[in-house]
């Protein structure tokens, strides 16, 4: 029976010239957890979203510890394959960019390695467990010549973008106040057994590294370079069950919350507040910024809104504006849905790895909207002076 012709039907092959040949780029990935799947969603609606994209992220090969784990990640996320060693990962020259998503431990050797081996490094936030050690990986990639991002995908929030826009153009004038929080309830639970989160040796610190990480960095990225730290960790619950064992405790030796004034060199005074011990909190995280012609704040829970207020308000309608970041002239914008159609946090990811890829591509500068390793490393020398300043009880200036 001689083939039906499907008129007007064309074949991609025949339809490529219309965008041209878009390159693939191949990604190496190390965890497969919580944030492995958050970065592998990412990069698979990257080409449909971001269309026509600057390249296509091929997904080569994704590395784990527990091989039956490993294998059925790969299989899940849609790996061509998977390594149990990272290092052999490393010898695969089909990997373009290294995406380390694995535990806080995992992070300072194998993005060195990925460095000296040409490849290009995003690793997750906190870039390293302390200052000295994110600054070994600074170095490396520096040295390497490769390109660099750490993941405080944050900045990649349209709201954000447009309150740094704000900033930027004067809009609130001179800055005299950022307050910050990320709050968190969900190892309020004496009983919830120990996980790495919550050892120095794995994680570095607890709630600072986790949650505080990323208010420090908006702190930088919006505000401007902390002067000087004064603050208090504290934990609550000092010992929990062993996850091997739950008839054993174990001691906890991380901060379960901090509490920190910030004093900015450009004169302007802060707060902030990190815990996992707020009941009715599974994600807050919230900035407020006060300049002298207005103000500014942003909730994650609610993260597609703005809220603004300006002094030169009419007296009749005087007080925030809420501003729903969702039309097509707003940031990132142009790749998504009609205005009041939202967008959630996962998307924040698309946003951050297409900048990525696109800097490695078109060798674009990865800062200074999106964090490089310098910030990792300056953020961790925060953190750091944060947990001196608790032990001291003592303010502690900033020296990077």
């Amino acid at each position: 029976m001689a083939e039906e012709k499907r008129v007007g039907f064309v074949t991609m092959g025949e339809a490529r010239g219309a965008v041209g040949e878009i390159p693939e780029i191949g990604i190496g990935m190390l965890g497969y957890a919580f944030m492995g799947k958050a970065h592998t969603n990412a990069y698979k609606k990257i080409p449909y979203i971001c269309w026509p994209p600057v390249a296509m992220p091929k997904l080569v090969a994704i590395a784990g510890r527990n091989e039956a784990a490993v294998s059925e990640a790969a299989r899940r996320y849609g790996f061509e394959g998977y390594y149990t060693d990272w290092r052999e990962m490393m010898k695969d020259e089909r990997i373009k960019i290294f995406d380390n998503a694995g535990p806080n431990n995992m992070h300072a050797e194998p993005c060195i390695e990925a460095a000296k081996a040409g490849k290009h490094v995003v690793c997750e936030k906190p870039l390293a467990r302390n200052a000295d050690e994110a600054k070994r990986m600074l170095d490396a990639v520096k040295g390497a010549g490769v390109k660099h991002m750490v993941a405080f995908n944050y900045r990649f929030v349209p709201a954000v973008r447009l309150a740094k826009k704000l900033i930027e153009d004067g809009v609130i004038g001179e800055i005299y106040h950022y307050r910050a929080q990320y709050l968190q309830e969900w190892i309020m639970d004496p009983n919830f057994p120990m996980v790495w989160r919550l050892s120095k040796e794995v994680a570095g610190s607890g709630a600072l590294g986790d949650l505080g990480a990323h208010i420090i960095d908006l702190a930088r990225f919006l505000v401007g370079e902390p002067k000087a730290v004064m603050a208090k960790t504290v934990t609550f619950i000092k010992e929990r069950p062993s996850a091997e064992d739950p008839s054993k405790r174990v001691p906890v030796d991380v901060d379960d919350a901090f509490e920190a004034v910030v004093e900015f060199e450009n004169g302007a005074i802060g707060t902030l507040e990190a815990s996992r011990f707020c009941a009715g909190r599974k994600n807050h995280e919230f900035f407020e910024i006060n300049g002298s012609k207005g103000s500014i704040a942003f909730d994650l829970e609610d993260m597609n809104r703005l809220k603004v207020y300006l002094k030169g308000d009419s007296p009749e309608v005087s007080g925030f504006h809420d501003v729903l970041v969702s039309e097509s002239y707003h940031p990132f914008w142009e790749w998504w849905w009609p205005h009041g159609h939202i967008i959630g946090w996962e998307h924040t990811f698309v946003h951050e790895l297409y900048h990525f890829i696109d800097c490695v591509v078109n060798d674009k500068d990865v800062g200074p909207y999106a964090a490089t390793f310098e910030d990792g490393y300056r953020c961790a020398v925060i953190c750091d002076a944060i947990i001196r300043s608790s032990e001291e009880g003592r303010r502690i200036e900033i020296s990077y």
